[in-house]
């Protein structure tokens, strides 16, 4: 076993970059060998099975929606008009307004 407080900081670079390398690859071989068992399981009673493999997230993940609601008093106030509509405006509607009075 290594001792990791003798290694300089150069070496304790190189032994995490080392084993983070290791580990992608253990990753990459075991995911091989499961889409190759589950094909060769599907093969056993004549099924073929299509595995598509997609690394990209959604496209849409993170993306910041533009406001369409503001509160009239409280501009830090905003609403995107999606989810569940905010006490806010929830509050003003009760009152009698129309939620197309606080649309920017």
């Amino acid at each position: 076993m290594t001792d990791y407080q003798n290694l300089s900081v150069n070496e304790l670079q190189t032994v995490i970059d080392n084993a983070e390398k290791a580990l992608k690859n253990k990753l990459v071989n075991h995911r091989k060998e499961v889409i190759a068992q589950i094909k060769e399981l599907a093969a056993s009673i004549d099924v073929t099975v299509e595995i598509i493999e997609s690394d990209k997230k959604s496209p849409r993940k993170g993306v910041k929606v533009p406001a369409k609601y503001r509160h009239p008093n409280d501009p830090d106030k905003i609403w995107t008009g999606r989810g569940m509509m905010p006490k806010w405006l929830r509050t003003l509607i009760d009152q009698g307004h129309d939620s197309a009075e606080f649309k920017i």
